[in-house]
């Protein structure tokens, strides 16, 4: 059908003409060509009535198919383009935009079945923001992509129920709170379509504010209307700044404002991250005067202001601990000044907008580095050279608003730019896969980067790409310095080993906006993977300062040494291999006279195969589903011997692993000895088949271990004592020298400031005492 080409002999302005193959046009001409209005007629039956332009199908037309669709609409050279409605052989209808054959734009389609779709399309697929009515009465409206709900979304069941939050691959996938239909709410995270995380469940009956006892259609509509507005809102032309003046502050109980039916919609973008409750401003003391009442199932429900409510954990669903918590909200709204300058913990970072304080040194950080690999990247591959290493190896340049002869405009402020060793990071980029066009895409793209707050006392600032491959942070002078001196040893380790557990670094610059020097040093995040991190440890071997405020934590939370509650056993070939990679790596640490570097440890729990079946037999609804009553802690702990496994290795196939790339993409696939020492992949039902490396998709399984009063620590572990976890790791922290240290040791003694003594003990000793409690982190 696209692009017609006829040269009938008949002149005249109408008239009739049959080809050879037996196609039949019949309409007017221009010249020897088909223009105006004409209808084909295909050999095999199909036809197209309609406006014609110089032998091809433009303007307004029908075509009729054989198999008996039907399109009634827009056409251009010869392809569905423009506005029309398509009716399907199946009944189902398409009544919109479309491109080059594919629905493209606004569109409605009525599906055979009877649901709906009305809203964006993009190639044939749903895409954007649009609403989906099943013929059963549930209703979705908010983003999707490549035809599934993907992004932020409403979701309204018909037995009443609605969620909002987070969705990936037409399942509930991130932060969100679910309303149940008989006034009970959970707000929490979820992984693929199951509660996997922390939350907190309010049960039916709890006394709450209005703005949770809205009714349900006013709820959903309101979470719908604000979704449309936002999402229309960020299309837009970027507002002045005048509209975002300063961070955006929002309080813990921000997730409320979604509850409430507001007369104004407000232009501020909003950030729904972990939907996290303060316990610390609202526990109850045991002399409280409120007082207590039973519910049916024997809990206590405080009456009067306070709202009881239960601290949940769950895995895969499955429901692991329990705790109690009171919520007296009438407290909270008399300190509402108070709780406003409290940041609600928003999950894999915060999305840096026009008119955050860091939007336009994140400008000037995308176009500099947009620059320098653009530069560099046309450069023929060659094996470094000396004269590649140290700080005259850069690339200097000048940002003028206005552009340069070398430079393009941009809405920013004027910088200065400089790039170290571009030829050095540019290898190391390749050594790790990483595209040019990925990378500038990852970092550069349209969506701009997340900030995350600190996990150390560096006090260094933390940037994300929006795909969550990068991690930028910035650095003190003395760390670049560090880094350009180890540079070329760095270079040939890396090199050397494929393993090496050390930070993979890809980039290495430094911005100077207004006399204020500002360096960054990109790097690989470990934590971008297939499953969900539930647990996160930055372990360096010392009891000093180790510990994390409890009351301080979250799901995000980065926690130390002292919080570790945890053995874990690996496969002894994995174990040596470990070891083996991390003496190397040491004594490499070593020879640069680095110290005070860690592991970071992730930890993805994979719920107890008991626990699943339990919940899965007596059909127990989510928010239910735990241990039975007369369910002892002896019957439990004799289940756990008995666990069957719920990792399974498989022999490995590189075409059928479902991997993310990354930085681990380099490193060799792990043998096992069960599977005859062979390369091989976790297979986990459900989730699916990962590829088995050393810090990445490694199986394990966790046992607690012991406090020094020989008692379990029942805060981290709750009833369970074994678990089936997947781990990640890396060494990071490793620009901290030596001879730095101790300047900054007396520099802080000068001040009668207490530093940690870690920072006295010398690099050989430090390494030695790193792996030695190593060791005991993953015995034999």
């Amino acid at each position: 059908m696209a692009g017609l080409n006829m040269s009938p002999e008949l002149g005249g302005s109408y008239g009739e003409k049959v080809l050879s193959n037996g196609d039949v046009y019949v309409g007017s001409f221009d010249g020897l060509l088909p223009h105006g209005i004409g209808r084909y007629t295909w050999s095999d039956g199909m036809i197209y009535d309609g406006q014609w332009e110089k032998s091809k199908i433009t303007g307004r037309g029908k075509i009729y198919w054989l198999s008996g669709a039907t399109y009634e609409g827009e056409f251009c050279g010869g392809f569905l383009h423009g506005s029309g409605t398509l009716f399907g052989l199946d009944g189902s209808v398409y009544k919109g935009l479309w491109r080059m054959n594919k629905q493209h734009g606004k569109g409605v389609k009525t599906y055979s079945n009877l649901d709906e779709y009305d809203g964006l399309w993009r190639e044939g697929c749903q895409e954007g923001l649009g609403t989906y009515r099943w013929c059963n009465d549930n209703t979705y409206t908010g983003n999707w992509k490549a035809g599934k709900m993907y992004g932020k979304g409403v979701m309204k069941w018909a037995n009443g129920d609605i969620f909002y939050g987070d969705w990936s691959d037409g399942l509930e996938n991130g932060s969100g709170c679910y309303k149940y239909a008989d006034g009970s709410i959970y707000i929490g995270i979820w992984s693929k379509g199951l509660k996997d995380g922390h939350g907190t469940f309010f049960p039916p009956g709890s006394k709450l504010p209005n703005e949770l006892r809205c009714p349900e259609s006013v709820l959903y509509d309101n979470m719908a209307q604000r979704l449309f507005h936002s999402a229309l809102y960020s299309a837009e032309a970027p507002v002045s700044k005048k509209a975002f003046n300063g961070r955006c502050k929002i309080t813990r109980w921000s997730t409320l404002g979604y509850f409430h039916k507001s007369k104004r919609i407000s232009h501020r973008p909003s950030s729904l991250g972990v939907w996290n409750i303060d316990t610390s401003c609202s526990s109850l003391s045991e002399s409280t005067s409120h007082t207590q009442c039973s519910s049916s199932d024997g809990r206590h429900v405080l009456v009067d202001a306070c709202v009881v409510a239960y601290d949940r954990e769950y895995m895969q669903g499955v429901l692991i601990t329990e705790s109690i918590s009171h919520y007296d909200f009438e407290k909270s709204q008399r300190s509402k000044k108070k709780w406003k300058m409290k940041q609600q913990s928003r999950g894999p970072g915060e999305n840096i907008y026009r008119g955050h304080r860091n939007y336009y040194l994140m400008l000037n950080l995308q176009l500099g580095i947009r620059y320098t690999v653009g530069k560099i990247t046309p450069v023929p591959m060659r094996e470094v050279r000396s004269s590649d290493f140290g700080p005259r190896a850069r690339i200097r340049m000048y940002f003028p608003c206005m552009g340069s002869q070398f430079t393009p405009p941009h809405n920013s402020i004027g910088f200065f730019w400089k790039d170290y060793c571009p030829m050095v990071f540019r290898n190391l980029r390749e050594m790790f896969k990483i595209d040019a066009a990925d990378y500038m895409m990852s970092i550069c793209g349209g969506d701009g980067l997340k900030e995350l707050s600190s996990p150390g006392k560096s006090g260094s600032i933390f940037y994300l790409s929006q795909d969550e491959r990068f991690v930028i942070k910035t650095m003190r002078k003395y760390e670049l310095k560090i880094l350009l001196k180890m540079l070329p040893n760095y270079y040939a380790h890396v090199g050397a080993y494929d393993n090496t557990l050390i930070t993979k670094f890809f980039g290495l610059h430094r911005l100077t906006i207004k006399g204020r020097k500002i360096r960054f040093v990109v790097m690989g995040n470990m934590f971008r993977t297939e499953l969900r991190i539930h647990r996160r440890y930055d372990l360096k071997g010392s009891s000093i300062g180790r510990s994390t405020s409890t009351h301080k934590t979250n799901g995000n939370t980065t926690l130390k040494d002292l919080d570790l509650s945890y053995v874990f056993h690996l496969e002894k070939s994995w174990r040596q291999s470990l070891f083996r990679q991390i003496s190397l790596d040491c004594k490499f640490l070593e020879s640069q006279s680095i110290i005070d570097y860690s592991l970071l440890l992730g930890l993805h729990f994979r719920a107890p195969e008991h626990l699943k079946a339990y919940s899965e037999s007596h059909n127990l609804p989510a928010e239910n589903a735990g241990l039975p009553d007369n369910y002892s802690d002896a019957q439990l702990h004799e289940e756990i011997r008995n666990l069957p496994k719920g990792l399974y290795l498989v022999a490995h196939e590189p075409s059928s692993v479902s991997s993310l790339p990354g930085s681990h993409i380099r490193g060799s696939t792990l043998r096992a000895s069960a599977a005859g020492n062979k390369e091989v992949d976790l297979l986990l039902p459900g989730t699916g088949r990962l590829r088995v490396q050393l810090g990445v998709n490694m199986p394990a399984q966790a046992n607690s271990k012991l406090l020094h009063n020989g008692l379990l620590d029942s805060a981290e572990t709750g009833p369970i004592e074994v678990y089936d976890v997947v781990l990640y790791f890396g060494i990071i922290d490793i620009l901290q020298e030596y001879n730095m240290t101790k300047k900054l040791e007396h520099a802080c003694k000068s001040l009668k400031y207490n530093p940690l003594s870690i920072s006295a003990i010398e690099p050989k000793m430090y390494s030695k005492r790193f792996i030695s409690f190593l060791k005991e982190v993953f015995p034999e």
